[in-house]
């Protein structure tokens, strides 16, 4: 190690711990660092927590800033203009991809955009119509939970007058605009037919959007298809057939426009059914969630709290805050996020009163750390509200907690407690099978089977199978709330980038 730095350094007393930034380079790569010392008597200090990030590849490093590309290359009299070298690159016509990332999403644009930016050739196949469409075609009411300094992408960060929390629309529009103003290589309306891996890359078959395949060979294949995978999980309730109303999946709910003045039950507690219930309720219709075990719930508001002075208007710069957030491992941080979690229970307590009145199962998650762990663990089971709680207390949105749908009757639903439930819209909210399920489909169960668990903590606290090596070489799964895709979408480039 050489160049060791120490560029920036905090001694808050109260806490007795020293907190210092570094710098440092190796033969390989540029990186940096955060080291906390704590002591107990502030004579003698030990060492607390260090966290060490490579930034960049010595060699591959991105083309940004002083490194930008000149501009004036299509200026050559006689040769292609910009517009023609970008279609010759975007349909990779001189040559197949390095890298071939399924879904166009945040999470597989911004692995995309960090990976051009190193001169990794990166294409980007998604099956909609439109880069956005993962959003735009949701229900209406659909935003973001997160606050927008949260939530920017690698680059290219969202104006100063964007909304704090994004609405769907928005998010796609803003998708669909990073490609064009980043160069990315996007193939909409495109899908994985059939890839194999020979012990040195992937051939893989493509269908194009106007039904003409294309043959590619890759070395890396990159599944960024959404924290879940795509392969909806719905539970086989007897009495379907029976059922004289309409079923929805969460992933196909059209919205509650359309239901004004029916009945309608919204089968799970997280995330999603909130939504939907919300969306329902607001649109006129009479709305039940069937809630069947507890649920962690922290307000838009309160949450904000647990990032303060980081991701706000007077937070430090992205990276920085990224950086220092990713500091403590995961198991470290129990202690600071349970007090955290108590803090936000106290903004909150009005709010989790009317729950409580209401009938609505809680609990503070695992181990009483809030939505941390309870996402990293189990990738749902919390609420971050915007507006479903509130309706939930006051009667609007009815819950009964602690019960199962068992069947489906003609008009309705008959719960695991003996009593039925009216119906003309059932919504079942009971999330995905996972990233692993994914690949199966996509790749085939010997594939799949090699992969080993994606999501959760391994023994060490990290995460599994996720932005790292998995037991299927060249197969690599990108994932994430934007927060994360941003921060660790960087160390899955560099590894790409290292590898092609």
């Amino acid at each position: 190690m050489s160049g060791l730095a120490v560029t920036d350094a905090t001694f808050v007393p109260e806490g007795q711990f020293i907190q210092a930034s570094v710098t440092f380079e190796t033969p390989v790569h540029r990186a940096e660092g955060v080291l906390r010392l704590t002591s107990t008597d502030g004579q003698v200090w030990k060492a607390w927590t260090l966290l060490t990030a490579a930034r960049e590849l010595v060699g591959r490093e991105e083309a940004i800033a002083h490194r930008r590309p000149h501009g004036a290359e299509s200026q050559v009299p006689g040769g292609p203009t910009w517009a023609q070298t970008r279609e010759r690159e975007r349909e990779f016509l001189d040559g197949d991809p390095d890298v071939v990332v399924i879904g166009a999403g945040h999470s597989g644009l911004g692995l995309a955009a960090r990976l051009t930016r190193m001169g990794v050739r990166t294409l980007v196949v998604d099956r909609n119509d439109r880069v956005g469409d993962n959003w735009r075609r949701r229900y209406d009411s659909l935003r973001l939970h997160d606050p927008v300094w949260y939530d920017h992408l690698p680059y290219l960060p969202f104006p100063s007058s964007w909304p704090v929390f994004t609405p769907k629309d928005k998010l796609a529009d803003w998708l669909e605009h990073y490609v064009a103003a980043l160069d990315l290589d996007v193939w909409t309306g495109t899908s994985l037919t059939a890839g194999t891996h020979d012990g040195d890359g992937w051939d893989l078959v493509l269908r194009r959007a106007d039904g003409s395949q294309r043959q590619l060979r890759a070395r890396h294949v990159v599944l960024a298809t959404g924290v879940s995978g795509t392969e909806a999980r719905i539970p086989q309730i007897p009495g379907a057939d029976a059922f004289e109303g309409t079923v929805f999946h969460s992933s196909t709910f059209p919205g509650g426009a359309g239901f004004s003045g029916r009945r309608a039950v919204v089968v799970g507690a997280g995330n999603s059914a909130h939504d939907i219930a919300q969306d329902l309720a607001v649109h006129g219709a009479s709305v039940t969630m069937v809630q069947r075990s507890s649920t962690y719930v922290v307000s838009a508001e309160a949450s904000a709290l647990a990032m303060a002075g980081l991701y706000d208007e007077t937070g430090p710069p992205t990276e920085v805050a990224d950086l220092l957030g990713a500091s403590f491992p995961h198991r470290a941080g129990g202690d600071a996020q349970r007090g955290m979690t108590a803090r936000m229970a106290e903004a909150d307590a009005d709010l989790l009163t009317g729950l409580d009145r209401a009938g609505f199962r809680r609990n503070d998650g695992i181990d009483g750390t809030g939505a941390l762990m309870l996402f990293l663990e189990k990738g749902g089971g919390y609420y971050i509200d915007v507006g479903c709680s509130g309706l939930i207390a006051d009667g609007t949105v009815a819950v009964r907690s602690g019960v199962d749908v068992e069947r489906h009757g003609a008009s309705g639903v008959l719960l695991s407690d003996g009593s039925e439930l009216a119906a003309d819209v059932v919504v079942l909210a009971t999330g995905y099978h996972g990233m692993v399920e994914t690949a199966r489909t996509l790749l085939g169960d010997d594939v799949a089977d090699r992969c080993g668990p994606v999501w959760g903590l391994d023994a060490e606290g990290e995460l599994r199978g996720v932005w790292r090596r998995t037991g299927q070489p060249g197969l690599w799964f990108m994932g994430g709330n934007l927060a994360m895709a941003r921060f660790y979408g960087r160390f899955l480039a560099l590894q790409l980038a290292a590898d092609s």
